[in-house]
Formats: structure tokens, C-alpha cells, sequence
């Protein structure tokens, strides 16, 4: 687990690092309530539907993007993180969106930028390794290392200005199919986890799907979870509350602050 201090004003980025002319920048969260916020700041706001969902395109502190929800689920995120690849044609994608806590001293409130991504609830045994997702020879997939930097850098700075004394912390990331809720089964979670070298720091159900995506079409990725609760008996009582009133402000201020950095670069 990477533990990171808070740290001075995050450097700008051209958006010419990460997108081509003409591509946009998609900002996906798995839940409407964690975007809100952010399409209320949409300049030349425009909304599309399409294969059953709403996706808004404008600019957002003059980055060219497009705000989509995912829904709950790594088919769903896959489908859309498609969609978005080719009926869109993003030249990125950064998620936003809360998770449960694993790793130790990873706290209510506090985010998680993602290095890698993991299926815990992938396993083709005895044909392949527990985990490894079969005809990629790996169980992990990483995240955009530059995408991934700009992003921990926004985190950073909000949360030392904004959400003191939040921690940003930095790892590996755990996506399955089910909601953890339960403090016998996230302690069995956390423990195979390790056991099997994979110290995850939060557990969630969309972003090793988009990872997988991102990966198969070459596409920078960087993803961040507010850590939403323990993932303990009281996950699904603490859960709809906090992101309407939190997460939902932390993904407000840390993706202004990224497109602000963003920004400053060449336009597309």
C-alpha cells in the first residue's frame, strides 16, 4: 500500500499528452449521483442518447470531453467504455466513483488512485491461474502511468485544500461482480487477496473491466475511488448517503482541478 503526502499545486499537462486532434476526454462514474455536479459545469453542453444511455459532450474547463454513467457491473462498464471508444471516439477515458476499503489504513473518506486493476472474482482454474484473464497470459492491467500522475496530482491538491485530512493513497485495485458487504466476507476477500500477491486497497465492481477495454484499443486510462465505507456489515447503509454527499463534491473538485491542469495545453 502507497500512502501519499499531500503535495504543492499539481503542474499542467498539455491535454496534447493524451488526446489527438478532434478526441475528447471521457469522464465515466458507475452511479448518476456522482456525476452531477460535473455536467452542471458542461460549457456547450449537448446530450446524446444512445444504446440506451445518456451521454453528454461539451467542454469542461476548455477540455473537450464526453460524461457518461456506466451502471453497476463490469459488463455494463465494458459495454459503455466501448461505446465510448467507438461511437465517440475518446482519446481517453479517467473514472471517478466510491469503493469499499481493503488494504490497511485506507479510511472512510480517503481516495484511491488506481496503479492496476484485478478481477477478484475471476477464476479459470485449472485451466489458467486464479485471476489471470485468459488469452492475455495477466491478471493485472495498469493504468496510464502520465494520466495516472496527473490525476493523483489533482487528488492531492484538493484534498489538502478541500477535504483535509482525507489521505490519497495509490494501488492496486479489486473489481468483482458483487457488492462486499459483509465483514466475514471481506476479511476472507482481503486475506486470499494477499495470500495470493495481490494487496489490494479497495474493492469495487466496474474498473478492471474499463482497464480491460483500455487496454485492448491502446487507450490511456486512470481511475480514482472515494472510499465510501469499510466494506463491512455497514456498507449498504452508509453507501447512498455518502455519495450524494460526498463523493460526489470530492469528484466535483478533483476532475475541475485535472481539467483545469488539463486545460492549459494546446486545444484539440
Amino acid at each position: 500500500m502507497t500512502v501519499l503526502p499531500h503535495a504543492p499545486p499539481a503542474p499542467r499537462h498539455a491535454p496534447a499528452a493524451f488526446l489527438r486532434p478532434g478526441q475528447r476526454l471521457a469522464i465515466l462514474s458507475a452511479l448518476v449521483d456522482e456525476q452531477r455536479g460535473l455536467i452542471d459545469q458542461l460549457q456547450e453542453r449537448q446530450r446524446i442518447e444512445h444504446a440506451g444511455r445518456h451521454f453528454w459532450l461539451g467542454r469542461f474547463q476548455g477540455v473537450p470531453v464526453v460524461l457518461t454513467v456506466s451502471r453497476i457491473g463490469k459488463v455494463s462498464a465494458s459495454l459503455t467504455a466501448a461505446t465510448l471508444i467507438e461511437r465517440f471516439a475518446v482519446g481517453a477515458i479517467v473514472f471517478t466513483g466510491v469503493a469499499g476499503a481493503l488494504g490497511d489504513g485506507v479510511q472512510v473518506g480517503d481516495v484511491v488512485v488506481a496503479q492496476d486493476f484485478i478481477q477478484h472474482d475471476l477464476d479459470v482454474s485449472p485451466l489458467f491461474a486464479r485471476y489471470e484473464v485468459p488469452a492475455y497470459g495477466r491478471a493485472r492491467f495498469a493504468c496510464d502511468a502520465g494520466l495516472s500522475q496527473a490525476l493523483l496530482q489533482a487528488v492531492q491538491h484538493s484534498l489538502a485544500h478541500d477535504f483535509a485530512p482525507a489521505r490519497v493513497h495509490q494501488g492496486l485495485i479489486a473489481s468483482g461482480d458483487r457488492f462486499v458487504s459483509g465483514q466475514a466476507e471481506v476479511r476472507a476477500l482481503r486475506e486470499r487477496l494477499q495470500q495470493d500477491g495481490y494487496p489490494a486497497l479497495a474493492v469495487e465492481m466496474e474498473g478492471a473491466a474499463v482497464a480491460q477495454v483500455c487496454a485492448d484499443h491502446g487507450l490511456p486510462y486512470a481511475a480514482m475511488r472515494t472510499i465510501s465505507d469499510r466494506a463491512d456489515d455497514s456498507a449498504h447503509r452508509d453507501f447512498a448517503q455518502f455519495v450524494e454527499q460526498v463523493a460526489s463534491r470530492y469528484a466535483q473538485a478533483i476532475i475541475t482541478r485535472l481539467l483545469d491542469s488539463l486545460g492549459q495545453g494546446p486545444r484539440p
